[in-house]
């Protein structure tokens, strides 16, 4: 990837992601980042579509050239305010942790944060525009790195490995120990199981 699409919007660009919709069990993590056009990992892409070495190595390539910020929402926020708002909420607190005086902000998805007019928001925005490719990185392994510290505490249920998805060996773990204070109980299928 390189900066052509970021260009169109202007000089002074932040892009913003977040990770961890989906999962059933941890918080929602979101970055903010500010990249160095002059000096950033060539090698950025989709989170999705780069291993865990390749996202590793990118990542510490990033935190000592850019300037970030992560924002976090945590489960009891998803369970009270619904997933949608909850990363919402963790792009504002990231956004709220870095300069973006004079800057236009590109935020993946289709929903703007704020009502900052300098907001750009882009549907698939982490293919096309490297600014929210390096979010990405940046809140797919800090939250990927979260997971596993919680797992040392949690070793059932192979969040190191998982994450938090509800990956078949996951699900089968929460039927055989239960929940945890971690899993979001309003998601269907851990909420099928309470009510069952």
């Amino acid at each position: 990837m390189n900066f052509s699409f970021d260009l169109k919007f202007g000089n002074n660009i932040i892009g913003v992601d977040e990770v961890g919709r989906g999962c059933l069990a941890g918080p929602v993590f979101a970055a903010a980042i500010r990249l160095d056009q002059d000096n950033f990992p060539k090698e950025i892409n989709d989170s999705k579509k780069l291993s865990i070495l390749q996202r590793m190595k990118i990542f510490k390539e990033l935190t000592k050239k850019c300037e970030y910020s992560i924002g976090i929402a945590s489960v009891k926020e998803i369970e009270k305010f619904n997933i949608l708002q909850s990363s919402l909420l963790a792009m504002n607190r990231a956004l709220k942790k870095i300069n973006i005086k004079d800057h236009i902000i590109l935020v993946d998805g289709n929903f703007s944060p704020d009502k900052n007019k300098n907001i750009k928001t882009i549907v698939k925005g982490d293919q096309k525009c490297i600014s929210i490719a390096a979010a990405s990185i940046i809140a797919k392994v800090s939250r990927d790195l979260f997971m596993a510290k919680l797992s040392i505490k949690f070793p059932n249920y192979n969040w190191e490995k998982n994450c938090g998805y509800g990956t078949k060996k996951h699900l089968e773990a929460i039927k055989e120990f239960g929940i945890t204070e971690h899993h979001r109980k309003t998601f269907s299928p851990i909420h099928n199981l309470l009510i069952n």
